[in-house]
């Protein structure tokens, strides 16, 4: 009660006008507008948090399954190979962010078994520091990454890619390269046969069915190297990995190039982003909507308060002080308002994972196929930068709902007001 008395009078009569009024059923349609408006922004918000979560948590989940087979960060040497790499893995691990470093070679080339080819990006690796970078080995349904030994000519296969070729363990390949060898024949792909060793699936169909290992010296051999073209980095923090190349293009000696995986997957990520953008604007409308609803509700309040803003003014109520009265009632529901919906998004996208297989079994259907979607439950990542954003442009929306309606009050004429009383 202390509290309230301390308050401005603007505050006062607005908090006053903001209540449910009695006096007349015209005061009660003024409130029902004012409780619509808030569940509105409320709505509207809460909608936000939740889709940009979830929009959020595929991203994450997709991104985790591309990184569990791809480097964080890819060092080439412009010279074409890199043959102390174990010098220039010592020197990447200085870097704090730096958690483990391994040797590759990588090209392109197509894999034949009789009818059926595919094309597919061939990586060289040494299996034991593979597991440095990687969770390949983890991710193998059948035979091992250990099969991959020099001069074996084994190979492992993606699980989409063995089902293309109709392949399985022990079962024999040809792999061509595009750089040819001159023959009396004239030129012709280079080719080798490989024996599948072994069959990967990280849950990304694009890698899956494109992607292939074999032992980095047998790679060396089919590309005439004497040494592996790079290293492959995993550092700390997935989100820091184009911070920590350009560290590294700093303090690593030689002519070296760095490539993150937000560059090697640019595409994909520039599509995700713009459709992330696409969503908040579309989804700010509806708060917009909710948030201009307030203007008919202060509109109406203005007219029928129309007396007391005489009487007010008499008192010598400034017109600035009446403004600030309606700004006041305005900025209290869109303020609520948006409360409500933070609160009630933010429980929503934490428990996400509770809520939807609630409302699956209630209603008896499955909203994602694994078969389709690779995954069968919704992921969601709060991200409180989201949440803030959010907040803060339904406050703002509405505080420019107010600005109009306020202004109107402020020009009432007292003796044209009270002409009529």
């Amino acid at each position: 009660m202390r509290l309230t008395q301390n308050l401005p009078y603007e505050w006062l009569v607005g908090l006053r006008y903001t209540r449910a009024g009695k006096r007349s059923g015209r005061n009660s349609f003024i409130s029902f507008i004012s409780l619509i408006s808030v569940s509105g922004i409320a709505l509207g918000v809460a909608a936000l948090i939740i889709v940009l979560s979830v929009m959020n948590g595929f991203q994450k989940d997709v991104t985790d399954r591309m990184l569990s087979v791809l480097a964080h960060i890819e060092v080439f040497d412009r010279s074409g190979s890199m043959p102390d790499w174990r010098a220039a893995a010592a020197q990447a691990a200085r870097n704090p962010q730096v958690r483990g470093a391994a040797p590759f070679v990588e090209t392109q080339g197509l894999l034949v078994n009789g009818a059926a080819m595919r094309p597919s990006a061939i990586r060289g690796i040494l299996p034991g520091e593979e597991e440095k970078v990687s969770q390949v080995a983890g991710q193998v349904r059948a035979g091992s990454l250990a099969a991959l030994q020099p001069g074996g000519f084994n190979i492992v296969l993606g699980y989409g890619l063995a089902r293309a070729l109709n392949v399985g363990i022990g079962e024999r390949i040809t792999m061509m390269l595009a750089k040819g060898q001159v023959t009396p024949a004239g030129l012709l792909p280079r080719s080798r046969s490989f024996t599948v060793a072994g069959i990967f699936e990280a849950g990304d169909p694009r890698l899956d069915s494109a992607l292939s290992f074999i032992h980095i010296e047998d790679a060396q051999r089919m590309e005439r190297l004497d040494a592996p073209m790079g290293l492959r980095l995993r550092i700390a923090e997935m989100r820091d990995a184009p911070l920590v190349a350009q560290q590294l293009a700093k303090s690593m000696p030689g002519e070296l190039e760095m490539r993150d995986w937000s560059k090697l997957n640019a595409s994909w990520f520039a599509a995700v982003q713009t459709e992330k953008k696409m969503m908040f604007i579309i989804l700010t409308l509806i708060i917009a909507v909710a948030a201009f609803n307030l203007v008919s509700t202060l509109v109406m309040t203005v007219t029928d308060k129309q007396a007391d803003i005489a009487i007010l003014r008499t008192l010598g109520a400034s017109p600035r002080s009446i403004q600030k009265i309606f700004m006041v009632q305005g900025a209290l529901v869109g303020i609520l308002g948006t409360v409500l919906g933070v609160g009630g998004g933010v429980l929503v996208a934490l428990n996400v994972d509770v809520i939807v297989p609630f409302i699956e079994n209630l209603l008896g259907v499955q909203f994602l196929s694994k078969d389709i979607y690779l995954i069968s439950a919704v992921p969601s990542d709060l991200r409180w930068p989201d949440v803030f954003k959010i907040g803060g442009v339904s406050v703002l929306l509405a505080f420019a709902a107010t600005l109009y309606p306020s202004w109107s009050a402020s020009r009432v004429k007292p003796a044209e007001a009270l002409r009529y009383e």
